[in-house]
């Protein structure tokens, strides 16, 4: 080979593993990205200024109510919104126990909007349902929870009961699915109507589900091209709101489930339950996440609070008993310290745990030894959206859009607090170093 052939081909080498990190960058097709891990490799603004608009690329409203979390993919940037006929848009923030939901009759419409990610114009709106609503709302909920899921190819968005619905990248409709009467609340007062929560995946060929409801709970799977159920698993649980994870490793494939009463794995192409969890908090949020071959599962309401390190390779039924903190695939584990709201980060070798009120603990990940115990904000104010890291700073935001900013590692460093102006409840995504923010009323793009 001569010296010029060689320098090509080491040319197009490095353009394609360029090309590759680029498209892996920017990317984020889900709830937290890829695996629910919330993590971008590019640095991202740690200051800006909304009045002045220093370091803010745009700002776009949207109208509606919407918790769903922004999913990007290439240049495009999805959101959904339920928008009431009589404009019925509030929602009450902040710490509190009220379990009543929301009396609201109007007609809505759910919408799945398209934005260009480098300045917020929407490409599209597309109308997938118009109706009363199904199922009420809590009073810090909207009808449009769920975050969407994007393979570059399909846009599933997933509104309960209003249906599971697929659009191409340009607004078409390929399929929808009805579900059925997908009510989620607290299953010890069912007339505590929440709304639904969970969002959909897409991996590989299969859209997965997870549809923890008072009565017949199930996981499942559609094909993403059709909506063809391939499978469907009967799940004994109380309603969730937590969204499943795919993990392959060692070559099993499993979608693994936060859950009350059944935590666990499943077989990601039959359904077939390969272990299982008891022993949970009962009102079960986070997504489960994976990293150093353990699973990490955590919720925090009623007797428990549990925080779990599970083997990847776990299999049958995994639940410690009362005075156990492991077990054979069990690493480690604490009985009180989990989460409510939030999904955990894992970041290198340690593990964020920010509780609802602001309190934020944080471990090595590989044996659960307590690193530091702080809080952010002053305990008045709630934290819902979980945290994301870009680089090497990780991002929490209160519900009243207070964003803190850490430096991460063992020891506790507040790089700054800054603020995108509105009640925030929706996790953002980070793509090439730009933090996309939903709010209440608008999609925020933060970057240089």
């Amino acid at each position: 080979m001569t010296h010029a052939l060689k320098m090509a081909v080491v040319g197009l080498v490095v353009a394609g593993l360029a090309a590759s990190s680029f498209a892996q960058s920017s990317h984020w097709p889900q709830f937290r990205g890829v695996g629910a891990r919330g993590i971008s490799a590019k640095a991202a603004p740690t200051a800006w200024d909304m009045e002045k608009g220093e370091n803010v690329r745009w700002k776009t409203p949207i109208p509606g109510l919407g918790h769903s979390c922004p999913v990007v993919w290439g240049d495009k940037l999805f959101v959904t919104s339920a928008v009431s006929s009589k404009g019925r848009d509030d929602l009450v923030v902040g710490l509190y126990g009220n379990i009543q939901p929301v009396q609201d009759d109007s007609v809505h419409t759910w919408h799945v909007y398209c934005l260009d990610r480098n300045n917020g114009k929407i490409l599209w709106d597309k109308v997938a349902h118009e109706g009363v609503p199904a199922i009420k709302r809590h009073t810090k909920a909207t009808h449009a929870n769920s975050t969407a899921a994007t393979d570059g190819k399909h846009v599933v968005a997933f509104f309960g009961s209003e249906g599971l619905h697929c659009f191409d990248m340009n607004g078409k409709l390929l399929w929808k699915k009805d579900l059925g009467r997908l009510d989620a609340g607290f299953y010890m007062v069912p007339a505590a109507q929440w709304e639904f929560g969970s969002s959909p995946i897409i991996h590989g060929d299969k859209v997965i589900v997870q549809c923890d409801v008072q009565k017949n709970s199930f996981l499942a799977a559609f094909d993403v091209k059709t909506g063809k159920e391939i499978w469907r698993t009967k799940r004994t649980d109380v309603p969730t709101w937590s969204t499943p994870t795919v993990h392959l490793s060692d070559g099993r494939k499993q979608v693994i489930v936060n859950g009350f009463r059944h935590a666990g794995g499943y077989d990601l192409e039959t359904g077939a339950e390969l272990w299982k969890l008891s022993r949970g908090g009962d009102i079960p949020v986070p997504t489960p996440i994976v990293g150093h071959d353990l699973i990490y599962i955590t919720n925090a309401h009623g007797m428990l609070a549990p925080l779990y390190a599970i083997r990847t390779s776990a299999v049958g039924d995994v639940s410690l008993a009362p005075d156990q903190s492991t077990n054979d695939h069990i690493a480690w584990s604490y009985w009180r310290r989990g989460i409510y709201m939030q999904t955990p980060l894992l970041l290198g070798d340690y593990l964020y745990c920010c509780r609802d009120n602001g309190v934020l603990s944080c471990y090595n990940a590989k044996t659960g030894e307590a690193q530091y115990k702080k809080r952010l904000g002053s305990g008045s104010t709630g934290f819902t959206a979980s945290p994301v890291a870009a680089g090497d700073h990780v991002y929490f935001t209160s519900e009243q859009g207070d964003v803190y900013i850490l430096k991460a590692g063992s020891e506790f460093k507040l790089v700054g607090t800054q603020s995108v102006g509105e009640v925030c409840m929706a996790t953002p995504a980070v793509v090439d170093g730009t933090l996309f923010f939903r709010t209440q009323k608008h999609v925020i793009a933060i970057g240089e």
